[in-house]
């Protein structure tokens, strides 16, 4: 069973350098493919390659990716002197100390102190030497959501082959019961005929033909034998390797088409009973599907 389902979820962490890096993925369903992105700042650049590597996992859904980083970040820290500033404070202390008539001796902490002599500057990390550790926090988070994805899809086909089976079984049903009540209606529309004519001997070639017409109007042979054919091309659909969950859902558009089809030709109760059944399932079907990628 190939199918996957696009609800999943997955989580890894690598450490490196004294820090810990973090992938978290979210999917759920959705018609394309909807991925939202968030990165540390300075990250961007990488941003395209893990698109790449997150669509070789996902074809379709909604993909809320967070890659984060924790720890000692002191060595992308670096400290800068305004030389100038320093020098102009220096200045100024000597000055005053001139003009009390003292020694002049600056004190490097209550200069380091005043505003702007120190400044504060986050390096950028080289985000090609930064890649590959990310990229096996990114690898194992989606591996592991492709595991939780795989398992509800193998749930997911496992029910819906056992509604097929129902869907199968009743179409069978449907099939089994035409012949008799072909002969039901031709009773009827001789009896209905004699009625009508009284005494006047009913021409037996002429009922011929009325119930040939008849049987042609009732006749789903067609749409019974697409049905059949649908059925074998849904249970192929499922042991696809690639995304099938907008062929599936094709599909049972035409299903519904040939069951309305059967249920306009064929006024009988029991039958419309049955085609409710039908509709039943494929609305069923349906709904599971959309979680299918």
């Amino acid at each position: 069973m190939a199918c996957k389902s696009m609800t999943g979820f997955g989580r890894a962490e690598v450490a490196s350098g004294g820090r810990v890096w973090m992938a978290e993925i979210r999917c759920v369903n959705n018609r394309y493919l909807d991925l939202k992105i968030k990165m540390p700042s300075g990250y961007g650049v990488l941003e395209e390659r893990v698109r790449k590597k997150v669509g070789t996992f996902h074809q379709r859904g909604r993909v809320d990716l967070l890659l984060a980083v924790n720890g000692d970040s002191s060595d992308l820290v670096k400290i800068q002197v305004n030389l100038e500033l320093v020098r102009a404070y220096k200045l100024a202390l000597s000055q005053i100390a001139h003009e009390l008539d003292t020694v002049a001796i600056p004190d490097p902490a209550f200069i380091a102190s005043r505003p702007e002599v120190l400044a504060q500057k986050q390096e950028n990390e080289d985000v090609e030497t930064l890649w590959p550790i990310l990229e096996q926090a990114l690898d194992q988070a989606l591996v592991g959501c492709d595991v939780m994805r795989q398992q509800e899809g193998n749930a997911l086909v496992r029910d819906l082959l056992a509604r097929l089976q129902v869907f199968t079984q009743t179409i069978s049903r449907i099939e089994a019961g035409i012949p008799e009540l072909l002969q039901q209606r031709e009773q009827l529309l001789a009896e209905r005929l004699q009625k009508l004519l009284g005494n006047v001997q009913l021409d037996a070639q002429r009922l011929c033909q009325e119930v040939a017409i008849l049987a042609d109007k009732t006749d789903v042979t067609e749409e019974i034998v697409r049905l059949q054919s649908h059925i074998v091309q849904f249970q192929s659909f499922l042991n696809e390797e690639e995304a099938v969950g907008r062929k599936l859902d094709f599909l049972l558009q035409e299903f519904l088409r040939e069951v309305n089809t059967i249920a306009s030709k064929i006024n009988d109760a029991a039958i419309a009973y049955l085609a409710v059944e039908l509709k039943s399932e494929l609305e069923k079907m349906r709904e599971q599907i959309q979680n299918i990628e």
